[in-house]
């Protein structure tokens, strides 16, 4: 078995895309339309899905707005730079909710950014990343 998708519902598919493309730098690798079922749906990712797992954004026409409940947490991708990352994502309009610096009780460097939908989006210092708290 392998990890396929993440999939994320979204009130509005193209700047989800936008988001997902432009500010962190994955590709769109493909999409579908339901016209029975009305919706739509956008595969991104680094890798291809064949290499990788990637997330699958599902816009569902006419919804624009989904309550995130209390039991998402959230994604987290390995960069180089934590800090340098934020300031990117900054400055191409994406909104950092929590600067970065050491996990309380640790060392590994983190921060993290909400997508359109509100969707948390944990940043993590790759020399730091599979390492727990980095200690």
């Amino acid at each position: 078995m392998r990890l396929l998708h993440t999939m994320l519902r979204v009130s509005d598919l193209q700047q989800s895309i936008d988001f997902y493309t432009q500010i962190l730098g994955m590709r769109l690798l493909r999409t579908s339309e339901n016209t029975e079922y009305k919706y739509t749906l956008a595969f991104v990712g680094y890798t291809e899905e064949t290499e990788g797992a990637v997330i699958e954004l599902t816009y569902n026409w006419g919804v624009d707005h989904y309550e995130l409940g209390t039991a998402y947490g959230h994604i987290a991708l390995g960069v180089d730079d934590v800090a340098a990352t934020c300031e990117r994502i900054r400055q191409a309009g994406g909104k950092v909710t929590r600067e970065a610096g050491p996990v309380k009780g640790g060392t590994t460097v983190i921060a993290f950014i909400d997508d359109p939908d509100g969707y948390k989006i944990e940043l993590i210092e790759q020399k730091h990343a599979g390492k727990g708290l980095g200690k």
